[in-house]
């Protein structure tokens, strides 16, 4: 294993909740656009991500099977898309706005804002704990070099 597979896992993870808080940013933003390009209210978007994985090498293998580990540490993550929540948002009157439908109502968009400050807190808490971990993972790196002294 290498010695710079925590730190590369780590800063995985500061890329994946960056554009967790920027896809947030985002929906907070557009909280109240009644209109896109695309017609219709905003509707949320949402990070999707997958773990990273690498083949292990042979040597890895027999190390797992020895110590009976049935599948190796994690390598980190990564966004796989950026999804839309296609939920409809709630329908307000207001006959005199301009995209009202026939009955006088506006499909506002189904953004919480209180849901998406929670999740920027999480994703905020996130980083900040992969940061950590980075800096830890660094003064290790250190101190193992100042055992050759």
């Amino acid at each position: 294993m290498g010695m710079f597979i925590g730190i590369d896992a780590a800063a995985s993870g500061l890329t994946a909740e960056r554009l967790r808080m920027d896809v947030i940013s985002n929906n907070i933003a557009n909280s109240n656009t009644t209109r896109t390009e695309n017609g219709g209210a905003y509707h949320r978007r949402y990070v999707v991500f997958e773990p990273r994985a690498r083949a292990p090498k042979s040597f890895e293998k027999v190390l797992m099977q020895a110590v009976g580990l049935s599948r190796q540490t994690g390598e980190g993550v990564r966004a796989v898309a950026i999804t839309e929540d296609d939920t409809q948002g709630p329908m307000v009157y207001d006959p005199g706005h301009p995209d009202a439908n026939a009955e006088g109502y506006v499909e506002k968009p189904n953004v919480n804002i209180v849901a998406e400050m929670v999740d920027m807190i999480t994703a905020q808490r996130a980083y900040e704990a992969n940061a950590t971990a980075i800096s830890a993972a660094k003064a290790m790196a250190a101190k193992a070099l100042e055992i050759g002294k």
